[in-house]
């Protein structure tokens, strides 16, 4: 007999066991407890959610030569040279491409290797997430300490890109199974993670700049190293503690509904991921999830400039409008900016539980008519709010915005399992991304392009974001169409029994060798003290970033 402990086999005479990765050593044994789950799903979550937060690194690598000031490269340095020069400074802008990089590679990597996650299983999945994450920072680290861009781009950009794919998608199939009663539920607690990542991570990073910070260092590089590390830990820990359920397992006390009396657009059968190309249903979805995104990751990237330039002086308790302010004041409304952008993070956190639960008792389809009709009202209203100078109906205005931009992303793998099964909704959920891929460019391009050309009109800078709004709202309004059309999925789209029985048998084949095969930690009834502490391990941090997140806040409404 020949054991491995990673990746290797077992022989049984003609028998293999599974590799300690596989999906088939995770299979949960009786009595397992499933709130273990989530705490899991967001050890990876909270830890690649820092992809939102890593414009906090942007100004200080735009001087990490110069360290006081940047050291500006000549008018012949363009993006190219920048990639590896060494004798100047990067521009904020440069930099900023990583961010489309993690949005685009998060989207494609996703949609390219979701059907192998599910045969995979969320721990293989976890574990390759873990690496390509943390050792994308690695690799970012030595791209600050050699000064050469293209290592960051190719570090965190790049393998870091595919990590947050897989990271992203790894849980949602597993959540989904584990929970049936309460799909939208589930996958907002892990989804929850993503939005809350930045506000661990954004708060840390700047401690850890602050303390690596040297007369001739920004203390970028060893802030990366360290994040790495201890991102490493929290992600193995989570990938590792993944189970997934028994075939045929269900909460006990539940009973699924009768398919005759179900809700209709709740499907009892399964779809291929590899026949979704073709099914309308998939593409309507599409298009809901990418209007939804687009709309409000426009919002998010410019949140900031836009209060400010919007409300001027207001902000601090003077008259004078945006333009018309000096250097300390210019100071003073950023610092209330930034207690705003921090105001919508919450909301944006808060909201991806929140209308994911609410799902569960509404209906995905009349939660996302909830999102784009209450949306489109809200967006039509900012610029009377601004023209009146209504500093809360504008705040309020988009506080839920946000919240429902979030609550998009929570609620759509829930949609996804209603009309396609849940069978393969990770894999299928891994190809929707590509529309979170293309909202990450389609967003921002409308709402800065579109205050740029306002600006060279000659418009005041409080009224540039007015014309922007309402082509928002137009988004809203296809996806509202797009998601008005959507219709059971047609039966030639489901498996037969036939297929569904090989897809079920290419999943867990191995299962029975699974359960008593080394390296298979089994939490035969689970107490509820493993339940405690899987949930403080993930809370705590969250708990600190809310904290850090409400001190930000309080400047706003100081």
């Amino acid at each position: 007999m020949s054991i491995a402990l990673t990746g290797g086999s077992r022989s049984l005479g003609t028998e293999e066991a599974p590799g300690f990765l596989s999906k088939e050593r995770i299979i949960a044994a009786p009595g397992f407890n499933r709130w273990l789950v989530p705490p899991a799903a967001l050890a990876i979550h909270l830890c690649i959610g820092m992809a939102y937060g890593f414009s906090v690194f942007w100004l200080p690598l735009s001087k990490a030569l110069g360290i006081k000031e940047a050291l500006k490269c000549g008018p012949e340095i363009g993006f190219w040279q920048e990639l590896f020069v060494t004798s100047c400074d990067w521009k904020v802008s440069t930099l900023g491409w990583m961010y489309t990089l993690f949005f685009v590679l998060l989207g494609s990597s996703a949609a390219i290797w979701g059907g192998w996650l599910e045969r995979a299983g969320p721990r293989k999945a976890g574990v390759v997430s873990a690496v390509c994450w943390c050792g994308g920072m690695l690799i970012s680290a030595l791209g600050v300490h050699l000064h050469q861009f293209w290592l960051m781009l190719l570090g965190s950009g790049v393998i870091g890109g595919i990590g947050l794919g897989l990271g992203y998608i790894s849980p949602v199939s597993t959540l989904i199974k584990w929970f049936p009663d309460r799909r939208g539920m589930a996958t907002g607690m892990a989804i929850m993670g993503f939005g809350g990542g930045a506000m661990i991570g954004s708060p840390l990073a700047a401690e850890l700049m602050k303390a690596f910070a040297t007369p001739t260092d920004v203390g970028v590089a060893s802030t990366f190293v360290v994040m790495a590390l201890v991102y490493f830990v929290f992600m193995m820990g989570g990938a590792l503690s993944y189970r997934v359920p028994a075939s045929g397992w269900k909460p006990a006390g539940w009973t699924p509904p009768p398919a005759q009396t179900s809700n209709a657009m709740i499907t009892q059968r399964h779809v291929h991921v590899k026949k979704v190309w073709g099914i309308p249903q998939f593409w309507l979805v599409w298009m809901v999830l990418c209007m939804n995104v687009s709309a409000g990751i426009g919002v998010i990237g410019m949140a900031s400039p836009m209060l400010q330039e919007v409300f001027g002086g207001g902000l601090i308790g003077l008259t004078q409008k945006f333009g018309e302010l000096d250097k300390a004041q210019l100071a003073a409304i950023a610092g209330v900016a930034a207690g705003f952008t921090a105001l919508l993070s919450l909301f944006n956190i808060g909201g991806r539980f929140f209308w994911a639960s609410l799902s569960d008792k509404l209906g995905r389809k009349l939660t996302y008519v909830v999102f784009f009709v209450l949306g489109g009202l809200l967006y039509a209203s900012v610029p009377g709010s601004a023209g009146a100078g209504n500093k809360l109906l504008f705040v309020v205005a988009f506080c839920v915005i946000l919240s429902m931009y979030g609550g998009g992303f929570a609620t759509v793998p829930a949609y996804l399992a209603d009309l396609f099964g849940t069978q393969m909704v990770g894999a299928i959920h891994g190809r929707l991304l590509t529309a979170w891929a293309t909202a990450g460019i389609l967003g921002p391009v409308v709402v800065n392009y579109m205050r740029d050309y306002q600006l060279g009109l000659g418009l005041p800078r409080e009224q540039v974001y007015n014309q922007t709004m309402f082509i928002l709202v137009g988004m809203l309004v296809i996806g509202l169409i797009c998601n008005l059309l959507v219709r059971p999925v047609a039966d030639k789209h489901f498996m037969t029994d036939a297929e569904l029985a090989e897809e079920k048998r290419l999943a867990h084949e191995r299962a029975a060798a699974a359960e008593s095969g080394p390296g298979t930690m089994s939490f035969h009834g689970t107490s509820t003290l493993w339940v405690v502490l899987a949930w403080a391990a993930v809370g705590i941090p969250l708990a600190w970033g809310v904290y850090k997140t409400v001190l930000s806040v309080m400047k706003f409404f100081a």
